[in-house]
């Protein structure tokens, strides 16, 4: 049977950034007709009709860094998104995720941020997509994880991989190219992805580049004002694999961050990034602390270091010499890092509190405080980061309006008190930046849609056109707001109450209509409305 959705009385965004009067017809899943100003389409009398009026009929927004791979199955985490007016996500960021293998590192390591996946226990990249074909409102795409690779072929060794160890890695990455990756992530402060060098990287973003995937990388060393080494290394990649390279979520000085993109660009390696409208962080407190050898997954390795006779002195010792060096760290670090996520029952209680505020209501120390609380959760632990010098909105919208800059969250959905930007990112993109004119509603559009659409090879999205996949959301240009606070994190978002996914209303008046057309995104030749094919090849 056809089925068909009218939306009717609302506007498109054209690209001298006004809106313009258009109804727009869907027809099983593709956009049908965009009618001109004026010009009302009519439609079948099953269809269903949406007033637009009031509203903007927007394509469905791109989520560049997503670590809802493993939750999106829940409704909760759907409504979130939808209500953001995210249609797609993109998984397996900083070089974690269940696939390859048989899911089983990626759900310990990264418990507190990812979760475990209900249902993937092997099959690779092809068994993951698999897993959200008619499972979810939502679309799915993802990157090879290059530390579960590695963690696959060496386990926990941090040696460089030997050649036959590189060419069974640079194999896995091949296949899940085949199996429809959209690029090759590194996480390049987490173990196993810290103890791969350029080289090595290179190898494997070489087999992502032959395929036509980007190579997206948390890059080395702690961002801030140590972006430009991280951002020369991506440079040394790009030029020795090939292809095209993504920072995830820059941030650091905008006025650095500019000059380090347009260096290099002058290279030869332009990049792309995603950065959240936000100063503070989150992440594993494990990561920020330990020290390589004892941030593997789970506690054994650091309960045994605080066992020892004058282990404990040892692993403070080691601790501070890291937060003190770390360039968004430093000397006030107690007092930026906000526990978000603590499972150990016994520290519930200390959750949205400064490690500072938490030591001295526990009469303890900082870094006592922090070990302890690492061994009793597993080390399974997500702090909110506050950066030295946080940047106002008049300087990260200079950051969005960078021809490179893509929308991406970092949301992390785990816990009852996440960063707020899982759940406000993509809305405060659209009211504290689209509706006071830091960016146009055309920037908007370009930046959390046609960009990552083509940048990873999600096939025709990213535009409101005949032909194209019906991801569409309509989005309230006077009322669209995130509702999350550091304080109250998990407020939903206001302004997008209706949603299509492939041509299926998933979200109707705010609610979800518990439909799931979403799917597991297979990378996909890309080009523009009447232009030049990009993309994959």
């Amino acid at each position: 049977m056809t089925s068909e959705v009218l939306l009717t009385g609302g506007s498109v965004v054209d690209t001298d950034g006004s809106a313009h009067r258009s109804d727009v017809l869907v027809r099983d899943g593709l956009v049908a007709e965009r009618g001109g100003p004026g010009e009302r389409l009519r439609a079948g009398a099953d269809a269903t009709v949406v007033d637009c009026t009031g509203r903007l009929v927007m394509p469905g927004f791109v989520d560049a860094h997503s670590h809802a791979g493993s939750l999106v199955f829940d409704e909760p985490v759907q409504l979130a998104l939808l209500r953001q007016g995210v249609t797609t996500i993109v998984t397996g960021q900083d070089g974690v995720g269940p696939a390859p293998g048989d899911g089983s590192y990626a759900a310990r390591y990264f418990a507190a941020i990812d979760g475990p996946h209900p249902t993937y226990r092997g099959g690779g990249i092809a068994g993951l997509l698999a897993t959200y074909d008619g499972t979810t409102a939502l679309n799915v795409a993802t990157l090879v994880p290059a530390g579960t690779v590695r963690h696959e072929v060496t386990g926990d060794d941090p040696a460089p991989a030997d050649p036959g160890q590189l060419d069974a890695m640079r194999a896995l990455v091949r296949q899940g190219m085949t199996d429809g990756a959209v690029g090759l992530a590194t996480g390049l402060d987490y173990v196993p992805g810290l103890h791969a060098g350029t080289a090595e990287i290179a190898a494997l973003a070489a087999e992502s580049a032959a395929a036509g995937g980007t190579y997206v990388t948390h890059m080395r060393g702690g961002y801030e004002t140590n972006a430009g080494a991280g951002i020369e290394e991506v440079v040394r990649i790009v030029r020795a694999g090939g292809g095209r390279a993504h920072v995830s979520h820059l941030h650091a000085p905008v006025d650095l961050a500019l000059a380090e993109l347009a260096h290099a660009e002058a290279q030869g390696a332009p990049l792309s990034f995603d950065a959240y409208p936000y100063s503070r962080g989150c992440t594993i407190l494990s990561m920020l602390l330990l020290p390589a050898g004892l941030a593997r997954p789970g506690t054994d390795d650091l309960a045994r270091a605080l066992a020892v006779d004058g282990g404990r002195a040892a692993v403070r010792a080691a601790v501070l010499e890291r937060v003190l060096g770390r360039a968004d760290l430093g000397p006030g670090w107690a007092e930026q890092i906000t526990l978000s996520h603590v499972p150990a029952p016994e520290f519930h209680a200390l959750q949205g509190r400064t490690l500072a505020e938490a030591a001295t209501a526990t009469g303890t120390d900082a870094v006592d405080l922090a070990l302890d609380v690492l061994v009793d959760s597993d080390l399974q632990v997500t702090v909110v980061m506050r950066v030295p010098h946080p940047r106002t909105p008049e300087q990260l919208a200079e950051l969005f309006r960078s021809g490179g800059h893509t929308g991406g969250s970092d949301g992390i959905f785990v816990g009852t008190h996440p960063h707020p930007r899982a759940y406000g990112t993509f809305a405060r993109y659209l009211g504290d930046y689209a509706r006071p004119g830091l960016l146009t509603w055309w920037e908007v559009q370009q930046h959390l849609s046609t960009l990552p659409a083509e940048r990873f090879g999600l096939g025709h999205r990213g535009a409101v056109a005949p032909g194209w996949i019906a991801d569409l959301v309509v989005v309230d240009p006077e009322r669209v707001r995130a509702r999350s606070t550091y304080a109250e994190p998990m407020l939903l978002a206001e302004g997008v109450d209706d949603v299509v996914v492939a041509g299926v209303p998933v979200l109707t008046d705010g609610v979800l209509t518990h439909a799931t057309p979403g799917a597991g995104i297979r990378r996909t030749t890309w080009s523009r409305p009447g232009g030049a094919r990009t993309g994959g090849r």
